[in-house]
């Protein structure tokens, strides 16, 4: 059993605790004291005094700052460093960098689920970084889930993951947001148009695919639907919003770049040629 250690003791911190020690002995550390209790971990004193006491140092806080804030390159030597906090590809490169010149092994991970799901099947884990590190270490960080990945050499491939998802997601997610707000404006209550709007953002799933083999064969047909035909359509959707004083921030600037395209010449393509734009 590899002793191991975790900084940062918030919802995701505890649960990452609270399964590595079902299978192994953990000493925690948090800025707040107390949040360590009832864990079945050892609660260590300092940052650095949890450092020392495992060769596997897991810490997962609210960004990057906050981890440089808790790091002694001195402490960490010899070690390896596992980063769950959110944040770039580019910061992930620089923390991998740094902890390369002091000696420090690095994994930088990303965690797809809740809390809750941590150290279950419902649990994903990617992890970036050298492929030797990652796999000294995957029976220890096995204890998250059963579900993990190692997806690159590249430290900042896991966190281009995520930047790709949760861009995907929140841009999906402000324009449902949007719709029940347009909704309202033109009377509609919400639980009349919820159901319309499952099956219009229903057809995403699908569409993904589409996206996905279309650059894979560097081919992008109009026959469903063309750009130009993309655009009209947002156009008269933009016309509503705009009537009814609503911001049209999002869906502006999405079909500037849909006419960018046309005007380029792409006018007939589908619209999967915007990723390759």
């Amino acid at each position: 059993m590899t002793p191991v250690t975790v900084l940062g003791l918030g919802p995701m911190g505890r649960a990452l605790a609270a399964a590595f020690a079902v299978h192994h002995p953990t000493t925690v550390w948090n800025r707040t004291p107390g949040k360590g209790n009832g864990l079945g971990a050892t609660v260590a004193e300092t940052a650095v005094e949890a450092i020392a006491a495992s060769p596997l140092v897991v810490v997962c806080v609210l960004d990057y700052q906050a981890v440089r804030s808790l790091l002694d390159a001195d402490a960490l030597k010899g070690r390896t460093l596992v980063n769950l906090t959110g944040g770039s590809p580019q910061q992930a490169r620089e923390l991998a960098a740094w902890a390369a010149g002091h000696g420090i092994g690095y994994l930088d991970g990303l965690i797809m689920g809740a809390p809750a799901d941590i150290g279950g099947p419902d649990a994903t884990l990617l992890f970036s970084g050298p492929e030797d590190v990652y796999q000294a270490h995957r029976p220890t960080l096995a204890a998250l889930g059963e579900n993990a990945t190692h997806v690159g050499e590249d430290p900042g491939r896991a966190a281009g993951f995520d930047a790709a998802m949760l861009d995907a997601f929140w841009t999906s997610l402000i324009g449902i947001v949007h719709s029940f707000q347009l909704a309202a404006a033109e009377n509609i209550a919400p639980a009349d148009i919820a159901g319309y709007v499952k099956v219009a953002t229903g057809l995403l799933p699908e569409l993904i695919d589409v996206v996905a083999e279309h650059l894979i064969a560097d081919r992008y047909p109009g026959d469903a639907s063309t750009m130009a035909s993309a655009g009209a359509s947002m156009d008269h959707v933009l016309h509503t919003i705009r009537a009814n004083g609503l911001d049209n921030g999002v869906l502006s600037s999405a079909r500037a770049v849909v006419q960018r395209a046309i005007d380029a010449g792409h006018g007939e393509a589908g619209f999967t040629r915007l990723a390759v734009l």
